[in-house]
């Protein structure tokens, strides 16, 4: 009988070791799953480059994002950059982003040892007054996790650089006027100086 037992601990032992346990976090299976494709990406360096040259007659440019695209970017990004990653793993894992009620709300998975939790990252993308993207994470649940360390700032590094790499090279002298989220577009104009 101790045979057994120990056999059946040590099954149950090792089970557990070559599974993930999910620990929670926000739900949001309610909501629509966004497909990852390095077509969407490609869409929105057309999407900029066709504004750029718009604008190069009016002087207006107006950029638009679909969540699609974003997140295609997002999820190119974590799985490229090892500074976004923590143990050779994306610091988040099937990234989804939705650009909804004037927010950018991320989530995605985290894993932490044998635990994953769902996340959510909620946040305010608005212009400072020097006509740049001002980018502020309003919160961030990890469930029961702790937040990665350095997770605030390398997201919003991240997003920052996204908007310097994609936008940057075609966008020098660009003056960004407002930028609206609403309805899974976030929109972005600007003036060329």
């Amino acid at each position: 009988m101790k045979k057994r037992l120990s056999l059946f601990l040590a099954i149950l032992v090792l089970a557990s070791l070559a599974c993930t346990v999910s620990v929670g976090g926000p739900d949001y299976s309610d909501r629509p799953v966004i497909p990852v494709s390095t077509e969407a990406a490609k869409s929105l360096e057309d999407e900029i480059r066709r504004a750029f040259e718009a604008g190069a007659v009016s002087g207006e440019v107006t950029i638009q994002i679909t969540e699609a695209q974003i997140t295609s970017i997002l999820a190119q990004r974590l799985q490229s950059d090892p500074s976004l990653q923590q143990d050779k793993k994306p610091l988040i894992i099937d990234p989804q982003v939705y650009l909804r009620d004037g927010q950018m709300q991320v989530f995605g998975k985290t894993q932490q040892g044998i635990f994953t939790a769902n996340i959510g990252i909620v946040i305010a993308v608005s212009v400072d007054e020097n006509g740049k993207p001002k980018i502020e994470i309003v919160s961030a649940d990890f469930g029961p996790l702790p937040a990665p360390e350095g997770l605030t700032n390398a997201i919003s590094a991240m997003i920052q650089e996204a908007y310097t790499g994609a936008v940057g090279p075609v966008a020098t002298g660009l003056r960004i006027q407002s930028i609206t989220i609403a309805a899974g577009i976030m929109t972005v104009t600007g003036r060329i100086r």
